[in-house]
């Protein structure tokens, strides 16, 4: 599925870099986000980790900080919308499981190319008790790209349940893909063509 409207190198950097929650995160929202980026980062600049020999370490390494800190079920259950509330539980595992696979082979393979983008923290707006947003903006050569975090307290911590990129929202973006292949098939054709999807980044190394 395209993803037209948002930079891929970018979202693929925040996505691996800035969408992983922690629960053991404490204080703000912009810590929370800052403490995964720098955690992230560190791997990436790893010495160690850069021989070519390397790469599936070092990828495991992030997928790992990933895997353990990123709320795919929120994602997956605002990107999908309404259709959600009618899926059984084994149904609701199974797309779960492929919203991020379709993350982490859209994405990998970008974020393994950082070339040290910084990243500025703007402002924090707290929505209420419970809801934030964290504005940034990530500096490259010659480009600053805008990235605001939508994230909300749950149990665990803050953790974050979109990203806007230069003002296109990453769940409504994914949610109007998924409802159109929804209106033009149905929700089986959805998730055969995320598996679709999916065998065909595995094979290309990444959209």
């Amino acid at each position: 599925m395209r993803l037209a409207v948002i930079r891929g190198i970018a979202l693929g950097l925040t996505l691996n870099l800035a969408l992983a929650v922690s629960g053991a995160w404490a204080g703000s929202p912009t810590d929370a986000v800052k403490s995964v980026i720098d955690e992230v980062i560190r791997i990436l600049q790893d010495p160690s980790l850069k021989a070519p020999a390397m790469k599936k370490q070092r990828r495991d390494r992030v997928k790992q900080v990933v895997d353990r800190r990123f709320d795919y079920e929120e994602m997956a259950k605002r990107s999908l919308g309404a259709p959600w509330r009618t899926l059984t539980a084994g149904q609701r595992q199974e797309f779960v499981r492929l919203f991020g696979e379709l993350l982490e082979a859209s994405y990998s393979g970008k974020v393994m190319n950082y070339q040290g983008e910084k990243v500025q923290y703007l402002r924090e707006i707290p929505e209420d008790a419970n809801y934030a947003e964290v504005k940034t903006v990530i500096l490259r050569k010659n480009d600053r790209i805008p990235m605001d975090y939508r994230l909300m307290l749950k149990d665990q911590g803050w953790v974050v349940y979109d990203v806007v990129i230069e003002g296109v929202s990453l769940v409504n973006n994914y949610r109007s893909q998924f409802s159109q292949v929804i209106r033009e098939s149905s929700y089986n054709g959805l998730v055969q063509r995320l598996r679709n999807k999916i065998s065909e980044l595995h094979r290309t190394g990444g959209a």
